[in-house]
């Protein structure tokens, strides 16, 4: 399979998923749709369908980035620039890109990427001085 129907075709899988996710998540919100039909749901029930609907934002907040990323892909391919590093501009692995085609840097990159990343997290400390 070429790469644009590759990246065509994942990014309708993931349109479509969060379609899914859109209407199941709209169902589960409703009132009353938690517990044993009393109007008040089980603390249980309760604490596991808040749990349910931030397990399906996580993965929504997900998908969307995925669908950004590949149509940025797109985009990239459109403009010929597919397969280059956005940061160094050097040629992205082929491995790297059959891996995960909407990936636009290159892997030393993307680990200089992160680690930068992780030294400006704060380390249990929020800004009032307490701990987390």
């Amino acid at each position: 399979m070429d790469i644009r129907k590759r990246l065509e075709n994942d990014l309708n899988t993931a349109v479509s998923r969060l379609r899914q996710m859109g209407g199941a998540v709209a169902v589960e919100e409703l009132p009353g749709a938690i517990g044993d039909n009393s109007p008040f749901a089980d603390e249980v029930d309760g604490i596991q369908a808040c749990g349910d609907r931030e397990i399906g934002f996580a993965t929504r907040e997900l998908l969307v980035e995925r669908v950004n990323r590949l149509s940025a892909a797109l985009e990239r391919l459109n403009d010929g620039e597919y397969g280059i590093c956005v940061e160094c501009e050097e040629p992205i692995s082929p491995a790297r890109l059959r891996a995960m085609p909407e990936v636009q840097t290159c892997v030393r990159c993307q680990d200089r990427i992160e680690r930068l990343g992780r030294q400006f997290e704060p380390v249990g400390v929020d800004a009032l001085g307490d701990d987390d």
